[in-house]
């Protein structure tokens, strides 16, 4: 494998892992401060169980990306795909700094559901490149689908907020 094809794997790991850090700059105040103090609906995991889920997603994540950008021939070929991947990730840290940032469930929904639509339509745009890369976004489109329920139910038990 040619060393700018590690170089491209890295930059696809630091930009998800960058989006990572950039939420959870919105995240940490809120986590220790505001997050524990609102209702919850069933189902919610423990808070330790985040950081190890979304650290196995940001990295099944870049790792698709990198495929998609190997298996196309480059970022010429791969536009769309890694666009539509870029904006996701955009949209991913959006959601963090609209419920966490701005502490507003109910604006962080209506995020959510266009997050959603975004990683479905880069599930879908890997998949034509790649169907292993496909098949690696389907657990992060699982995990918003999960955090959508979750947020919805935060925002109904919690209307005041």
């Amino acid at each position: 494998m040619p060393a700018h094809a590690l170089l491209i794997g890295a930059i696809f790991l630091g930009l998800c892992f960058g989006a990572a850090a950039l939420g959870a700059a919105f995240t940490a105040r809120s986590v220790r401060e505001w997050y524990p103090k609102l209702r919850k609906p069933a189902g919610t995991p423990p808070n330790s169980y985040f950081g190890p889920v979304w650290t196995a997603l940001y990295i099944l994540m870049a790792v698709a990306a990198w495929n998609v950008y190997l298996k196309s021939g480059g970022l010429h070929q791969a536009a769309l795909p890694l666009t539509l991947f870029l904006i996701q990730l955009a949209l991913n840290v959006g959601w963090s700094a609209i419920f966490f940032g701005r502490r507003s469930p109910s604006l962080a929904f209506i995020e959510i559901v266009v997050l959603w639509l975004f990683i479905f339509g880069t599930t879908l745009a890997f998949w034509k490149v790649s169907a292993i890369s496909g098949w690696l976004m389907v657990p992060y489109l699982l995990w918003v689908s999960y955090a959508a329920r979750l947020n919805i139910g935060i925002w109904r038990l919690n209307p005041d907020v």
